[in-house]
C-alpha cells in the first residue's frame, strides 16, 4: 500500500506539472523552480508535513519534497541556533542530496563524452 501512496502522490506532482508544461507559457526551469518554492512554503506554514508522511518517497523525492527539507532544516536550525540558523539549517538538512547530486553529475560527465550541439 505504501507503494500505491507514493505513486499517487508522486504522479500527481508530475501530472501538475505537465499541465503547466502544456497549457501554459512557463518554462520547465521555472516550472522546477516554483516547485521548490512551493515545498518550501508548505512546508514553512506546516502542511507539506502530513504529505510527505502520508506518501514517503512520492512526496519527499520530488523537488516540492526538496525544497520541504530546506524548510525543515532552517526551522529547526532557528530553534536551536537562533538568527544564524536562517543562514546554514537549510544546506546542513540538503547536505546529503546536494552532495549526490553533484557527485552523480561529476560521474556521469566522465562516463559519457559532452557534444556541442550544432
Amino acid at each position: 500500500m505504501d507503494y500505491i501512496k507514493a505513486f499517487i502522490v508522486g504522479g500527481l506532482f508530475c501530472l501538475i506539472g505537465q499541465i503547466l508544461i502544456d497549457k501554459t507559457k512557463l518554462t520547465p526551469a521555472r516550472i522546477l523552480v516554483s516547485y521548490v518554492v512551493i515545498g518550501v512554503f508548505l512546508g514553512a506554514i506546516g502542511v507539506y508535513k502530513p504529505i510527505a508522511e502520508f506518501a514517503g518517497a512520492g512526496a519527499t523525492v520530488p523537488l516540492t519534497g526538496f525544497g520541504y527539507n530546506l524548510a525543515k532544516g532552517v526551522k529547526e536550525a532557528v530553534q536551536s541556533e537562533g538568527f544564524l540558523g536562517i543562514f546554514t539549517g537549510g544546506l546542513k538538512s540538503a547536505a546529503g542530496g546536494i552532495t549526490a547530486a553533484i557527485f552523480a553529475g561529476l560521474i556521469m560527465s566522465l562516463i559519457f563524452k559532452p557534444k556541442d550541439k550544432a
